[in-house]
């Protein structure tokens, strides 16, 4: 028998996931003064895709939680996956957690990371808790009913957190780019001369000259600003959906809008919606994600957005990820 999940059923997951995550991040700020005194840290592929044992117990506890509260639903977790538990994707409602998105932020006590809790529901992200424990940001958003940032125990404010403003080109674009954990030749090339072309001036062939690039090492927040309207863009390729599954339901209940690459933008010719996050592009570990654009006497706000990303795969080398 399949699960009906409706607004009100949706409201009382939140408020078990928002108390989960406030459980889990208590144990990731534990583990971060645990962590500076000890050399427990395990690499996975290289020496750079890094995991703890906090990774690991912060997914046990929460994997153990949701099991008890909502039996019936999946469970997809990224230290779980990487064990070889992998769990294909239905239309039964299926929690999608990273349980430290910023590994190595967290080793290095660099405070931009969190626990990222989404949840699929008949094949697409429609709930989202994103709770960075160090700076007490705990970011939420539900399909429908908008996205939220709660600062400590104040109130929850709705995002984006000012009106936004129009968005010309990417030269007017503070943009988050990260280099991943893939450091071969191919990858690091391809990435080298997009974040080259994307910072340049004019002197730098197709170059954009974006007014800033940021690069701080966590999917799930990089979604999470552009909702809250620090960051303009994000963009990466080799992530995966357990980085973004949460952060895509924030930033799309604020007005932005998530894609896969400039495959899926090229059908948008075809009457195909280039913004609908299918469950080809959660699991296609390729996402620009752009915030909220107002309408225009000139443009609704979805063209300028569609514009927009048209100008940034013109730019960047849309590569296959590792």
């Amino acid at each position: 028998m399949s699960t009906i999940l409706g607004p009100a059923e949706l409201r009382s997951v939140l408020t078990f996931t928002v108390n989960l995550a406030r459980t889990a991040g208590t144990l990731i700020l534990e583990g971060s003064q645990a962590i500076q005194s000890t050399s427990d840290i395990n690499e996975k592929k290289n020496a750079v895709d890094l995991v703890t044992q906090y990774d690991v117990a912060v997914e046990n506890l929460v994997m153990g939680e949701i099991q008890k509260a909502y039996p019936t639903f999946k469970f997809i977790g990224e230290e779980s996956y990487s064990s070889g538990a992998h769990q294909e994707l239905t239309d039964e409602p299926t929690f999608c957690v990273d349980p430290i998105d910023g590994t190595t932020n967290f080793i290095h006590g660099f405070p931009f990371c969190c626990i990222s809790l989404g949840l699929i529901y008949q094949k697409r992200p429609i709930l989202g808790v994103v709770y960075n424990p160090f700076l007490e940001y705990l970011y939420t958003g539900i399909e429908g009913q908008g996205s939220y940032l709660t600062r400590g125990n104040g109130q929850p404010q709705k995002l984006p957190l000012a009106s936004p403003k129009p968005l010309p080109s990417l030269s007017k674009a503070q943009i988050a780019i990260e280099w991943g954990s893939d450091r071969g030749v191919p990858a690091i090339t391809d990435k080298s001369d997009s974040f080259l072309k994307l910072a340049g001036d004019s002197s730098i062939p197709g170059g954009k000259m974006a007014q800033s690039l940021r690069s701080m090492g966590s999917a799930a927040l990089n979604f999470s600003m552009v909702a809250q309207g620090g960051l303009d863009m994000y963009w990466e390729i080799g992530c995966w959906p357990w980085d973004v599954c949460a952060g895509i339901v924030i930033a799309q209940e604020a007005g932005g809008v998530v894609t896969g690459s400039h495959q899926v933008l090229a059908s948008a010719s075809t009457g195909f919606d280039p913004f609908k996050v299918t469950s080809e592009v959660l699991a296609g570990r390729k996402y620009l994600v752009i915030r909220g654009i107002p309408d225009t006497p000139n443009e609704t706000g979805k063209q300028a957005q569609l514009r927009i990303a048209q100008e940034f795969y013109a730019t960047v080398n849309d590569s296959q990820p590792k």
